[in-house]
């Protein structure tokens, strides 16, 4: 990708569709932070299977997710669940420390290169950048960050009973 593309969005339609494009661009590791999960449909089959074929096109290949709240991930989420299941080594989920828990954005980043952000998580109002390099490089390391201020909190074992 020669120059970057950066398009908003303020619908609920327009937030999937950008999250869709970001998981059919190539690449390695996508890092998701979001407060719960609902807004990114965790368990709709048409987003598993998006994550699936993302996790599919090559061993290396990674997700991390940090979420604030992971009670809707394991009591409503069975698919992302039996996805973990196939994909434990290359899936992690954590919760955030509730020291930073009063964090509101939310953002999908891949490969440093590409991304999906919404700066109040409450809304569906942001922005995708795509071949984004000094954005991506940003908000991978804000990444880092919260990661760094997490815990591993879902396992495929997490079944919600």
């Amino acid at each position: 990708m020669d120059e970057a593309i950066y398009e908003r969005f303020d619908t609920n339609e327009g937030f999937q569709a950008a999250v869709e494009r970001l998981l059919a661009q190539p690449g390695r590791e996508l890092r998701i932070f979001d407060p719960d999960g609902t807004a990114l449909r965790l368990n709709d089959s048409a987003r598993v299977e998006g994550f699936e074929r993302f996790l599919a096109a090559s061993r290396t290949r990674r997700i991390y997710l940090v979420l604030h709240d992971t009670e809707p991930f394991t009591r409503r989420f069975p698919r992302t669940l039996t996805l973990l299941g196939r994909y434990a080594h290359a899936i992690q989920i954590n919760r955030t420390h509730e020291e930073i828990r009063n964090l509101q954005d939310s953002f999908l980043v891949l490969d440093a290169m590409h991304y999906v952000r919404r700066p109040v998580a409450a809304f569906f109002r942001g922005a995708m950048g795509l071949g984004d390099e000094n954005e991506g490089l940003a908000m991978r390391g804000r990444f880092m960050e919260i990661w760094a201020a997490s815990y591993p909190a879902v396992s495929h074992t997490t079944a919600g009973l």
